[in-house]
């Protein structure tokens, strides 16, 4: 009989052992991208070595950095909020480019980030296919077309990430030029380091403590939030913004859109009890179920949430 290690423990980390904190634990901006994949190796890069850094023995040395940095996210995840609009989308990272599940959230991130920030969870996989898709907002849907092809030359982080990350790299670098406006934001943890993030954001917002992103990310999403299917990370996801909604006043509700009737009502049947518990309340009328990504925009608020 084996014995499960704890989940923080898994999997083994990409990078060497690193003896000293690789991050700034007085940091007071967001990251860029080009911040975490600072370096052309991967297994060297600071988004690799922090990943290796937190996996090491808990101390409370290493406790007090680690929450001095997540604080120092916060604050600056604050400021940067101030005057936009964040409608979140939640899906899972098994969406491997090229496929239709991907091209669908790449599509609703285009639409959505013509009037929005579209913050996701980072990491790659639909967080990935929307974030694009708000990236190249500004651009026609063909750009985005032959972005999503060059993308499916390397359709997953495994086997190698770096060859994932090479790619998207060469991708972003092929469009990369003056944007009207920030489009897109990413909120990825190291707690699921071994996910990396993905490079199409304006700025990446990273902790270390995964509860404490999933709740800044769904706290900040004032204009909604979609989701698409998903796993078990999504359905929790689903019912943590539920329970933020059905606590919420009147005039703090934001909508919630699952996308996908089947995928919701009979393979991971959320939506009849997300529909129970909304029902008399003021959350009622803000959430909604339909079948394509086509349809989620006519649903997004202008934003409410303080």
């Amino acid at each position: 009989m084996t014995t499960r290690r704890p989940v923080r423990l898994r999997p083994v980390p990409v990078a060497r052992p690193v003896p000293e904190a690789p991050v700034d634990p007085e940091r007071t901006t967001l990251y860029s991208p080009a911040d975490l994949y600072d370096t052309a190796a991967y297994a060297h890069s600071l988004d690799a070595r922090a990943y290796s850094w937190s996996r090491e023995p808990h101390t409370r040395d290493r406790a007090r950095i680690r929450a001095l940095h997540d604080f120092g996210i916060d604050e600056a995840l604050d400021a940067w909020i101030v005057g936009r609009h964040m409608v979140g989308v939640m899906g899972g990272h098994a969406a491997r480019r090229g496929d239709p599940s991907y091209l669908d959230a790449a599509r609703l991130g285009h639409t959505l980030g013509r009037d929005h920030v579209v913050a996701t969870g980072g990491g790659p996989g639909a967080m990935e296919a929307a974030n694009l898709g708000a990236w190249l907002a500004s651009y026609s849907p063909d750009v985005l077309h032959t972005a999503v092809e060059e993308l499916a030359m390397v359709p997953g982080f495994t086997p190698s990430i770096q060859d994932w990350m090479v790619c998207a790299l060469t991708v972003r670098a092929g469009y990369d030029e003056d944007r009207p406006r920030a489009t897109s934001l990413g909120i990825p943890t190291w707690f699921y380091g071994h996910e990396p993030p993905n490079v199409f954001c304006d700025v990446v917002a990273k902790y270390f403590r995964n509860a404490t992103r999933e709740a800044i990310l769904l706290e900040i999403c004032d204009a909604g939030v979609v989701f698409l299917p998903g796993a078990a990370g999504t359905v929790q996801e689903v019912f943590q913004d539920a329970c933020e909604n059905y606590y919420a006043t009147p005039d703090r509700v934001a909508p919630m859109i699952l996308v996908g009737r089947d995928y919701w009502t009979a393979e991971v049947p959320a939506w009849p009890l997300l529909r129970r518990l909304a029902a008399g309340r003021p959350m009622e009328a803000h959430i909604h179920l339909v079948d394509t990504v086509d349809e989620v925009a006519a649903l997004i608020g202008p934003g409410r949430r303080a």
